[in-house]
């Protein structure tokens, strides 16, 4: 079930261009990422969360692809299009097979439940 956003037609046409393409380097190169590897964990220098849902994958013998945008003390404008992309609020962002199943909590319940490699296997 998408989020609300706001319709198009809302936004002034000076603006249009702006919001369509806030980074959007950015956002083609975690798409990108995220439809050519197994398992991508986009996350954020420092950032707990991000080490433990690599920590757990890397426990689970799952290999991952890593990317990383900035830290607590900067580069949040790119991590902010990412928000805005996927509407997931925070880091990481893991996707499986190009689907994005959440952050570190998720993640290690679908190791714990057995459903990471089912999800796997059926890419």
């Amino acid at each position: 079930m998408p989020r609300p956003t706001l319709d198009p037609a809302q936004l002034h046409d000076a603006i249009q261009d702006r919001v369509a393409n806030f980074h959007a380097d950015i956002v083609h190169n975690v798409r990108a990422a995220a439809s050519s590897n197994a398992i991508l964990v986009v996350g954020m220098a420092t950032n707990p969360w991000c080490w433990r849902a690599r920590k757990a994958l890397d426990a689970a013998g799952q290999a991952h692809h890593y990317l990383e945008y900035g830290s607590y003390f900067g580069g949040w404008q790119p991590r902010l299009a990412l928000k805005m992309w996927t509407g997931w609020p925070s880091f990481p962002m893991v996707f499986v097979r190009g689907q994005l199943v959440g952050g570190a909590q998720d993640v290690q319940r679908l190791i714990a439940s057995g459903e990471l490699p089912r999800l796997l296997a059926a890419g």
